[in-house]
This record gives C-alpha cells, structure tokens and sequence, in this order.
C-alpha cells in the first residue's frame, strides 16, 4: 500500500462506522489520516525478524508519527515479542511525553548496563537531547522532511561503543526518510537542537508531545462506554483518524545500503563483500579456526572481523537459517555446510554434557544454552548475563558462581560448555 496507495471503494466505513473520504491515501497520510492495523503489524514483524537475526535485546528505537502511533507500535510489537514480553514487561516500551511511565524509564534505556527496555516507541521525545550509546537500530516511520529533524533522529544511532559491541548501527526506513542521505545540505554532523521554526524557540524535550484523541478502544483513556459519533465542527466534517481493517498488506521489497568505514556506499553483494573482507584477515579455513578455538572470548573474533567490514548481520538477515556467527563465517567464506544454532544446541544436549553437573547448575546451564539460541556466543561469554531474567531468579551472580564451586570453576564450565557447542561437526 506504500508503493501504491490506498483507496477506500465507494461508501466504504472504517471500523467506527465513519463513511471514508473517497481519494488515495499514501505514506503521508498513514497514521495521520488513515490507521491501516495490517500495516502496523507488518512493520512490527519486519523489526522483530532483524531482532532476531542480530539479537532480540539490541537497543532499538522506533519513531513513530504521534503518540497513539507509538502506542499502537508498542502493542504491535508486543504481539510479535509476546515470550520476552512474558518475561519483563518492560522489554517493549512507550516513551512519549504523555506517558510517566515511560518516561521514568528512560534512564534505564540509555544505560549500557541496563537490558530493560530494550524496545522503544517514541514520537518525538528521543529525538533530540538523547544520549542513547548503544542503541543498534533506528526504525523510521515517521513522515520526516527537515534535514534538522533528520539528522537529530539517526543521532541517535551515530556514536558507536565498541566496548559493548556496537561498531556500526542500522536503520530500517519505511517512509523512504533515507532519502535525504543523498542530499547535498547532508553534511554528516549531528545537531544537537532542534530548530523551533518560525517561532524562533527551540523544542524543549521535557514538554510532552500534544495530546491525542485514543480512537482504538483497547487503548488507555478511551470511554469505556462511547457515544455515538458525532463529528466536531459541524455534520460532515470527517474523524481526526480514519481506521481500517482487513488490508492485505505485503513488503513488497526491499533495498539494502551500506556504508564503509570510509563513508562509501558498497556496490558489490554483502556476501561477496564480507567473503572478501574475511579473506583478507584469515586466508585459509585452518588459519580461522585456530585463531576461533585460540580465542578466549570468541565475541573477540566477531568483533574484529565486523570491524573490518564483514557484514554479518546483513548476511543473517538475508540467510533463511539460525547460523551462529561461527557457522555464518565458515559458510560464506569457506563454502562449508552450516549448522544451525538449533542444531548445536541439540547436540550439547544429546551428547549429556549437562549432566555432570548438579541439578541448580543444569538449569543455569540450560538458560545460558538459551540465550545463545537468541543472541549468541557473546550472551555465554558476559557474566552480566547472571544479574538478569532468568538468572535473578536463581540467586546473585556470587551465589551462581558459589554453585560451580567459585568463578574460576563457573568461567571453566563456561569454556566447557562453548567447546561442546563448537565440537559438533
């Protein structure tokens, strides 16, 4: 419907009995004009699908076009997250000026030491004056047209933290807002404020967004009991927002840009790219898998190999598998057959690796086995790890490490348990 627009068929009402404007509706008048429920939970699914090819607790922010789209976002997003929702609520939330809540929780975003949330809806409140390290992902969808507003968004995405992994970040567009990419007053630097236009007043970040009409009767604030529509400003006049179901709604296609380190744009396919960028660094099978097995972190290998522009997380997406970076590297460069985290994981398990430990450390074990399966090798290789859902549970990470005997005895099951996850042929 973005490519080609929408049109109501004559007469037709939305989901509140209002008769909809007869013209095409398009990008600028999605979530402003017309709510197309499909769309949204289109665009939720695509962003869930690059979490969880390049890790489900990835710092991300989507930028919605008001507040009642944000909370929709959120909702949207809920259901396709509904097992890490399950286990914090906090995993997905709404951060708009409307909403203490949310708001509260905004030091807990930008924290790098904080996992929760993870997730975040926004209009315009994290626009600007917004520190957020290290967020990987920006969704734009939002209908934005100032070069200044532009850059403040992908601001918050631009300062990268290797120490926690971010090297690079990513942006998924569904308002073609990249275009201004390739404009020539793009200049790069971030700007810190936001001009306030004609008014000559800078927008002030603590201000909470306008107000909007709820208009979907799951959301907070709508009259549990409504009335029966009655236009604002005289008969005729049409609803703030219309609402529509039963849209089929399709990505369609997509178009991927990178940038190197350089600032060029790549031009040649991620696969042959990385392939390249991983020869260059280790020119033989064997020489990869002596420096992987070296490794005392193998997130150290990772890293290094992202910094030197192998893509991985752009071939994950594009991979229809749950590689491990591991299997990813060995199949791109070195044409080798993939497993499947799945399938490693089922390994471990099979061959009763767990067993040798006591009852308590199984299940610590277990968990960790599982956020390898959402997040990788790096999960394993944090001890921060221990200090949230599932493990808090469990006891402080002292007393989990107590369980293995002291943490020289938990960071030796640890190497143990990477080893049986890398043995499986």
């Amino acid at each position: 419907r973005d490519l080609e627009g929408w049109w109501p068929y004559k007469g037709q009402v939305d989901i509140y009995g209002n008769e909809i404007e007869d013209r095409e509706y398009n990008t600028t008048d999605y979530d402003r004009k017309l709510i197309i429920d499909e769309r949204t939970q289109a665009v939720a699914n695509r962003i869930t699908k690059w979490l969880k090819a390049n890790g489900r607790y990835s710092k991300t922010i989507v930028f919605c076009v008001d507040i009642d789209h944000a909370e929709r976002m959120r909702q949207a997003l809920i259901n396709e997250n509904t097992d890490l929702v399950a286990e914090n609520p906090k995993y997905i939330m709404r951060i708009t000026g409307d909403n203490p809540e949310g708001k509260a929780q905004l030091d807990y975003f930008i924290d790098v030491h904080e996992q929760y949330p993870a997730v975040v809806t926004t209009s315009k409140l994290l626009t600007t004056g917004v520190d957020c390290k290290t967020c990987k992902l920006i969704v734009l969808d939002s209908n934005i047209k100032s070069m200044t507003e532009f850059k403040q968004v992908i601001g918050r995405g631009t300062r990268l933290y290797p120490d926690f992994g971010k090297e690079y970040f990513t942006i998924i567009d569904f308002r073609d807002v990249c275009r201004l990419f390739a404009d020539p007053e793009f200049d790069g630097d971030p700007v810190v404020i936001i001009d306030g236009g004609d008014g000559g007043e800078g927008w002030d970040p603590t201000e909470p967004d306008p107000p909007d009409t709820p208009d979907d009767p799951d959301e907070p604030g709508y009259p549990i009991d409504p009335p029966p529509f009655e236009p604002l400003g005289g008969v005729g006049d049409p609803p703030a927002k219309y609402r529509v179901r039963g849209v089929s709604v399709t990505i369609l296609n997509e178009r991927v840009q990178y940038y190197d380190k350089d600032g060029k744009l790549i031009t040649e396919s991620i696969k042959d790219y990385s392939k390249r960028n991983i020869l260059d660094e280790y020119a033989s099978l064997d020489e990869f898998l002596k420096a992987w097995n070296s490794a005392e972190k193998k997130q150290a290998i990772v890293e290094e190999l992202q910094e030197r522009g192998v893509l991985l997380d752009a071939l994950k997406e594009e991979s229809s598998k749950d590689l491990d970076d591991f299997d990813l590297i060995l199949h791109v460069a070195y044409d080798k057959k993939p497993l499947t985290k799945s399938e490693r994981v089922n390994h471990v398990k099979k061959e009763g690796y767990l067993y040798k430990y006591s009852e308590v450390c199984q299940e610590v074990l277990a968990a960790l086995l599982d956020k390898y399966m959402n997040e990788g090798i790096g999960e394993l290789e944090d001890t921060r790890v221990l200090e949230n859902a599932p493990f808090d549970r469990i006891g402080s990470p002292k007393k989990i490490a107590q369980l293995f005997g002291g943490k020289a005895g938990y960071i030796q099951a640890i190497e143990d348990l990477k080893r049986a996850i890398y043995e499986a042929a």
